[in-house]
């Protein structure tokens, strides 16, 4: 049995492709899920580009360099309708000040995950609604509480579908030479 198990792993490697790119493409695709079809009176969808980019840097901290999040944002401001430039500078800041966070406190669990990836969600959400005003669209500050509520409750989904697809990530692949 263990010479078994030992052949199945011999010749076996992740693939690079699949490695490098799974976070970057699971981050567009979930800034271009709110432009799916859904009927709504009120912004009710959460940021998923953002939460997505939250769970992948506290799932695997060094995965995705600091200046991702400008690249990544700018693909979300092309999607999102906010004004041009405000998910670059929000996102820059947020994986700035998560590298921070990563460095003063290398140790967390799942609250405090949750805490942080809340904190960070409520500040997206309220400087995003201070930049659209200020550009001069006119939101209701009670439009975007059902948008932070479904966003908080909604993130630890998010963060477990993240594990699934860095499970598959990192699956073995047979490698032929």
């Amino acid at each position: 049995m263990p010479a078994n198990r030992l052949s199945r792993r011999i010749s076996r490697a992740p693939s690079p492709l699949i490695a490098y790119a799974a976070p970057w493409a699971t981050v567009v695709l979930a800034s271009c899920m709110p432009e799916w079809p859904l009927i709504a009176m009120a912004p009710i969808m959460p940021p998923l580009g953002f939460m997505t980019l939250l769970a992948w840097r506290q799932l695997r901290p060094g995965l995705l360099p600091v200046w991702a999040g400008a690249l990544l944002g700018l693909v979300d401001d092309l999607f999102s309708g906010a004004p041009f430039g405000a998910a670059m500078a929000l996102w820059s800041v947020t994986m700035i000040v998560m590298d921070v966070i990563e460095a003063r406190f290398p140790w967390r669990n799942f609250l405090t995950d949750w805490l942080v990836a809340g904190v960070f969600i409520i500040a997206y959400l309220a400087l995003g609604w201070v930049i659209a005003g200020r550009s001069g669209g006119m939101i209701a500050p009670a439009l975007i509480v059902p948008q932070g509520l479904v966003a908080l409750v909604a993130y630890p989904m998010v963060g477990r579908t993240v594990g699934l697809i860095d499970r598959w990530r990192l699956m073995r692949f047979r490698v032929l030479s």
